[in-house]
């Protein structure tokens, strides 16, 4: 994409500007680090821009303080950009598995939510953090989430991370990284240090 130009122009029959300011759907997947870092640095993009922005944790625990939640509340409280809302789904799942049966009834609520704030256009990004694998696990229907997200009105964007993504999403997905690992601290045995993991 040399200085910015895409390298196709499909005859959609739309101009530049509604081609440009269409909603996306974008995922962050494979087994790297920095899916959920990379969606919540466009978020930081989009309180820049002022907009209404939705973070919804499908797995992490909601016992969890994430440096990324404070910053963005901080910042969604300062009036200075966007708004920022922050969804906890339930207990979450973390890396040790608990209670499954409850965490699959949070994460289809989660989704309900999603879908109810989807259809009142109340947000301008949503950030699905790790919500690749609720549809990898079966817990919430793939072909329904992709049926929601074509049908969703206005102009809002949708970030999904987690591994594992479905390839039916990748497919209908407008943007798609692939976070590869080559090396991890943990390799060698040293575990996750403030800053750094969290």
């Amino acid at each position: 994409m040399p200085q910015g130009k895409p390298s196709v122009v499909p005859d959609d029959g739309l101009t530049t500007r509604q081609r440009r300011n269409r909603p996306l759907t974008m995922v962050h997947t494979g087994t790297g680090k920095g899916k959920s870092t990379a969606a919540f640095g466009l978020a930081l993009r989009a309180w820049n821009q002022g907009w209404p922005i939705g973070v919804f944790q499908f797995v992490k625990s909601a016992k969890w303080r994430v440096g990324e939640e404070r910053a963005l509340r901080v910042l969604g409280d300062s009036g200075e950009g966007g708004t920022v809302a922050w969804h906890k789904m339930g207990e979450g799942w973390s890396w040790v598995q608990r209670d499954l049966e409850s965490s699959e009834e949070a994460a289809r609520e989660g989704w309900e939510q999603v879908k109810r704030d989807l259809a009142a256009e109340t947000y301008q990004l949503y950030v699905l953090d790790e919500f690749a694998y609720p549809m990898h696990w079966g817990w919430v229907d793939t072909d329904e989430v992709l049926a929601v997200l074509q049908d969703r009105p206005g102009a809002q964007h949708v970030i999904i991370t987690g591994r594992n993504a479905p390839q039916q999403l990748l497919d209908a997905a407008d943007l798609v990284t692939d976070m590869t690992k080559v090396k991890h601290p943990m390799d060698a045995g040293q575990k996750g240090q403030r800053g750094i993991e969290w």
